[in-house]
């Protein structure tokens, strides 16, 4: 029986998170340059949203560039700016009934980036079937280093007090406040931490990590990862017990 074919519709996380990882290392093993890795890359991540929406996933959100990733050697960067234009396809969305947003510090992007992915937000708004978010130019710390500025401005300003200041006013000043926080978190390609990514709102997702390289993860690796955290019991800091009898 396939992985699909056990999946719990009932119970399918609402939010799956996932850091994509391991596109150099599956060209290198090709014997081929990074940037094929990450073309391939794209094709996984095509399919991946077509299996999250026919799962009833709800919001599907990928680590695609890191605020770190600028170190990178400035060719890798170029190129991978130059598929990220090339990629964004409003036709799949369209087709998917899927909306698109980004996260992230977007004002590091060329211009003309930046100004596709607007219009694809724009024009994919009133989708509804699922929500697909690429986090772009973004961090933990640096989201987090934001949301405190907000709020600190907010406090100087006089129109909050510091004792309002709480894990939910926190929340609704990230970028992620439009969607719920993350149930399932998945990484590819072998490695084991997150790489400060949701670093507040993962406080209580499930992990799942895999070796499967992000060009080789395939429908049936999302089900698995699917499958693996409907085997578990989220308490949320209560006891089984407590859990078994809300």
């Amino acid at each position: 029986m396939s992985y699909k074919e056990q999946i719990d519709i009932k119970r399918v996380p609402a939010h799956v998170a996932i850091i994509m990882d391991g596109n150099g290392r599956w060209a290198k093993a090709h014997n081929q340059k990074r940037s094929y890795g990450h073309q391939a890359g794209v094709e996984t991540v095509r399919k991946i949203v077509r299996t999250a929406a026919e799962a009833g996933v709800k919001f599907l959100t990928l680590y695609t560039f890191s605020t770190e990733n600028w170190n990178r050697p400035q060719d890798e960067v170029a190129a991978l700016m130059a598929l990220l234009l090339d990629s964004i396809e409003e036709e799949i969305f369209m087709k998917n009934n899927v909306a698109f947003r980004v996260i992230g510090d977007m004002e590091r992007l060329p211009e003309t980036v930046r100004v596709r992915l607007q219009q694809c937000m724009e024009r994919t708004a009133g989708n509804t079937r699922m929500t697909m978010v690429i986090a772009l130019s973004y961090s933990s710390r640096w989201e987090i280093t934001q949301t405190l500025k907000q709020i600190a401005a907010k406090v100087k300003a006089g129109t909050l007090d510091v004792e309002d200041i709480d894990e939910t006013l926190i929340s609704q000043n990230l970028s992620t406040s439009f969607m719920p926080d993350p149930d399932l978190l998945i990484r590819t390609g072998g490695e084991l931490r997150l790489s400060n990514y949701l670093l507040w709102q993962c406080a209580y997702s499930e992990l799942y990590f895999c070796d499967t390289f992000w060009p080789d993860f395939d429908e049936e690796d999302f089900y698995k990862a699917i499958c693996n955290y409907q085997q578990r019991e989220r308490r949320f800091g209560m006891t089984s017990e407590q859990v078994v009898n809300e």
